[in-house]
């Protein structure tokens, strides 16, 4: 006799309901809060967070609705709202709704992709949305793949990970001065030896010093590149550094997390040519993908590259198991419990297809612009320089490095935007990232009469 199904299936109401209150909650705590994020600086919040938390292990429980709507009200009240136009520090998106909704089902679902019994559709749907995304980024190779990741750092770490399994422990990492940090933290963790690094001085790779480098550099080596610098939003070279590789024997790897779904606009993925030239590539759907985190992905030209991840455990993989035709997905990652992220991005792909998303990159790629036109008619401002996807620095005028941490740190402090730092140039930059496809011309002059404003206080 079949078992009765679980009460998430007979009977919705309970998830219904909860799911009012969560958006009840996060309403109310986003009109309480009032800006893109709480004012009155970390003391401030903690002690708000603490008041209302009270015990985080009580005795006895409050119940389920009043928990959540204390606690999901508490966060938004408490959160930096990617979705505020005034909340432009970090790579760090407002996620479609559409998405949002998608990743609240893979919760009430709850698979789990280490084993095709705990995932039937899932792991299919991940096999096929990988495919068509690895096939984005590598149009021309026989059998491309791409592993879905937490994000750059996991998918850096991986990709060093393959290339070390390839070349074994002697492998050199050679990275720009403007590379992610988490290529290092990836060497070290892998046991490699610590990445030669490349002076970028105008922000991105010199093929000429990339050829300098690796013609010092003895044994194996793996260059990784950056399309989508987390400072400047700028991309190397990369058709002039896939030359420079294949001249000296080395492979390419491209961290192309903020950059990568560039691929999907008409009018801008010219930027990303040769980055089909490497042989690994990382991608993040979290950034110029509206995806709620985590969405990374580590796209390989070569599905035979993966085989070094193969892992058997005989409760999720025997070899009976394997060869009566239930697929095998520890290879798929480093990880065994992971939830099928996959679902969001597959609703979102179909919902808005690639001209819909290329359309959301646009837009912000035009805003930078538009905030970069208005900087350089500022009399008070100084900008950086003209910006490549949609970062843009800029300080005032004459202002000191201890001045422009300033500004930032008192609109952070007041609750009134949301600016980054980056240093360049030997100076320190205010950082204005725009992911927000929802921001308006007026936004953008906010933020500059926020940050004008700041030398006067």
């Amino acid at each position: 006799m079949r078992a009765a199904p679980p009460p998430l299936a007979v009977d919705p109401t309970p998830l219904s309901r909860y799911l009012g209150t969560a958006l009840d909650a996060l309403r109310e705590g986003a009109q309480a809060r009032g800006g893109p994020l709480p004012a009155g600086g970390p003391e401030a919040v903690a002690r708000q967070v603490r008041e209302a938390l009270g015990e985080a292990l009580p005795e006895r429980g409050t119940g389920p609705d009043e928990a959540l709507r204390t606690l999901v009200r508490l966060l938004a009240e408490g959160a930096a709202d990617p979705a505020h136009p005034l909340c432009a520090a970090h790579l760090h998106t407002p996620p479609l709704a559409l998405a949002a909704a998608a990743d609240l089902a893979a919760s009430a679902l709850n698979p789990s992709m280490d084993s095709w019994d705990q995932a039937p559709a899932a792991s299919v749907l991940e096999a096929e949305v990988t495919a068509a995304l690895a096939a984005e980024v590598f149009p021309a190779a026989a059998a491309p793949d791409a592993l879905v990741t937490t994000g750059g750092t996991e998918s850096n770490q991986i990709a060093l990970l393959l290339a070390r399994e390839r070349h074994g422990p002697a492998l050199r990492t050679v990275v720009g001065a403007n590379a992610h940090h988490s290529l290092h933290r990836a060497a070290w963790l892998l046991g490699l030896p610590e990445p030669v690094t490349v002076p970028t001085p105008n922000g991105t790779i010199e093929p000429a010093a990339l050829a300098e480098a690796l013609a010092r550099t003895e044994g194996p080596a793996l260059v990784a590149a950056t399309a989508g610098t987390t400072d400047e939003g700028l991309i190397d070279p990369l058709p002039e550094l896939a030359d420079t590789c294949a001249a000296h024997g080395a492979e390419l790897h491209v961290d192309a997390a903020y950059g990568g779904p560039v691929l999907l606009s008409r009018t801008h993925r010219h930027l990303l040519d040769g980055l089909d030239r490497a042989r690994t590539v990382t991608v993040d759907l979290h950034k110029l993908g509206w995806q709620p985190a985590a969405a990374g992905l580590l796209a390989v030209r070569d599905t035979a590259d993966l085989a070094a991840l193969g892992h058997t455990a005989a409760y999720l993989n025997a070899d009976d198991d394997t060869e009566a035709g239930l697929p095998d997905l520890l290879g798929r990652s480093l990880r065994t419990t992971r939830r099928p992220d996959v679902l969001k991005t597959a609703v979102t792909l179909r919902a808005l297809g690639r001209t819909g998303l290329g359309a959301l990159v646009d837009t912000c790629m035009d805003l930078a612009q538009d905030l970069a036109d208005l900087v350089e008619k500022a009399p008070g401002l100084d900008l950086r320089a003209r910006p490549t996807l949609t970062t843009v620095l800029f300080r005032p005028s004459g202002a000191d490095d201890r001045t422009v941490a300033t500004i930032r740190r008192t609109l952070l402090t007041e609750g009134r935007a949301v600016l980054g730092r980056a240093e360049a140039d030997g100076r320190l930059w205010l950082k204005a990232t725009l992911l927000n496809p929802h921001a308006t011309p007026g936004d953008l002059a906010q933020l500059l009469t926020l940050a004008e404003g700041g030398t006067h206080r």
